[in-house]
């Protein structure tokens, strides 16, 4: 007789539960709304088209479930990771080293997948500590001010000259507040989609101050393919090796988060994905999801900690409900009005988002070392940090004739060389406990 599935008894719906008919549709909506903010907001701040970063996180997601067997209830979204080695690589040479990049850090997932299935991920772990994560995960969100503060100020005009706006900086201050305020203020539903909320109520204010571009949106069809940017078909593929020295050293920060999430998703649902499908099977789930993202014209797609606040405030952890919510970002992909809508928000309302967007990401580092208790009177950490942090902040590059490697890059490399070469301890640390110990 065949054993009884578990049932989490404190959920209501479980990740093989059903639901039917229209409250499908609205769970899978709600699913859907709380992961929009930060979806789109990658795109817009590459220059993708939001129409088919929609797309490619929604057949990600299928990618990722399909691949998972339907056991792990996670919806994968545009990662922030790769924002500034994508905007770098749009500045040099356009889509098609993004597109190699992303298929690049796919095929990094799958290596170590198949690594793990057959050594186990002690080693991971080991090439990874906290000490390493934590700095760079730092970089990822510092390593943007700057541009996101440029972005509250300036106005580019036509032709390529920054104007200082005063406008701009007010929309960006009030769209900043009123997130703020949604964070600590609203609960429920609401609760979960602060940052959604938050460019909603700043693009009011934006064209409140005449500074949003409407034309196109009314221009725009409602039914529009995506722009997909498609291999053989819209460009001819090139081997870009400054694409995959960039954003191949960045796979390893985002799998820490991938592997994160799997460790509270295992708390939350009371399951052991480890075990079951195994962390081989989400990793390889990821890197063919991230693969299918860059080869339609997406931006990489990973795991989000969103979808486990959704998961946890409304105990709904049906793979159903969130298989429909990668079907609905596929189908929004379409409506040509909505993308032409997210391509109109003015500069400074995604500004005031960033300043908390990336601000959560370099405040989520500092977590990552105070969590795991890391000791700063060790030397070996104190420079570890130092070295990733000024590396990464300061955007050093690496250049030869047309290979360039980005300060991120940069940084999270120097971060693993330093971890494996140095010494558990300095010689003058050694000396000091020999001299106390006399």
């Amino acid at each position: 007789m065949a054993e009884k599935q578990f049932r989490n008894p404190d959920v209501v719906l479980d990740i093989h539960d059903r639901p039917h008919g229209l409250k499908w549709l609205g769970l899978s909506l709600q699913h859907l709304f709380t992961m929009f903010g930060a979806t789109v907001l990658v795109p817009i701040l590459v220059g993708i088209n939001p129409g088919i970063a929609l797309f490619s996180s929604g057949l990600g997601t299928l990618v990722y479930l399909f691949v998972t067997k339907g056991k792990i209830p996670a919806y994968l979204g545009s990662s922030f990771a790769f924002i500034a080695a994508m905007q770098m690589l749009m500045k040099q040479d356009g889509y098609p080293a993004i597109a190699l990049g992303a298929v690049t850090t796919g095929l990094v997932y799958l290596i170590v997948s198949a690594i793990v299935k057959k050594a186990g991920s002690a080693w991971l772990d080991a090439l990874l500590p906290p000490i390493v994560v934590g700095p760079v995960v730092m970089v990822i969100g510092l390593g943007l001010a700057a541009n996101t503060a440029n972005q509250a100020m300036y106005e580019t005009l036509k032709n390529g000259e920054q104007l200082y706006n005063v406008k701009y900086i007010i929309v960006a201050l009030i769209t900043l507040a009123v997130t703020i305020i949604f964070n600590m203020y609203l609960k429920g539903f609401l609760g979960l989609i602060p940052i959604l909320l938050g460019i909603v109520t700043g693009y009011i204010v934006a064209l409140f101050f005449g500074i949003v571009e409407t034309q196109p949106i009314i221009d725009a069809p409602w039914f529009a393919l995506p722009d997909f940017q498609a291999p053989f078909i819209t460009y001819q593929p090139k081997l870009y090796l400054t694409a995959i020295l960039t954003m191949a050293p960045i796979a390893f920060v985002t799998m820490t988060e991938h592997i994160g999430h799997l460790m509270v998703l295992n708390k939350l649902t009371k399951r052991n994905f480890y075990e079951d499908p195994g962390l081989h099977k989400t990793l390889m789930g990821d890197g063919l999801a991230q693969i299918v993202a860059g080869l339609v014209g997406g931006p990489p797609v990973t795991s989000y900690g969103e979808n486990i606040g959704v998961l946890a405030i409304t105990r709904v952890h049906s793979v159903f409900v969130i298989g429909g919510a990668g079907v609905l970002a596929i189908l929004l992909g379409f409506v040509g009005k909505l993308t032409a809508i997210i391509q109109s928000i003015p500069g400074p309302v995604i500004a005031g988002i960033s300043f908390i967007l990336f601000g959560v990401i370099a405040s989520s580092g500092l977590k990552i070392l105070i969590d795991n208790k890391v000791d700063f009177n060790i030397k070996r950490n104190l420079l570890i940090a130092s070295v990733i942090l000024v590396v990464g902040i300061g955007g050093l590059k690496f250049e030869i004739g047309a290979v360039a490697v980005s300060g991120m890059a940069l940084a999270a490399l120097f971060g693993i060389i330093l971890n494996v070469v140095l010494p558990k301890q300095a010689k003058s640390e050694i000396e000091i406990e020999n001299e106390q110990s006399i």
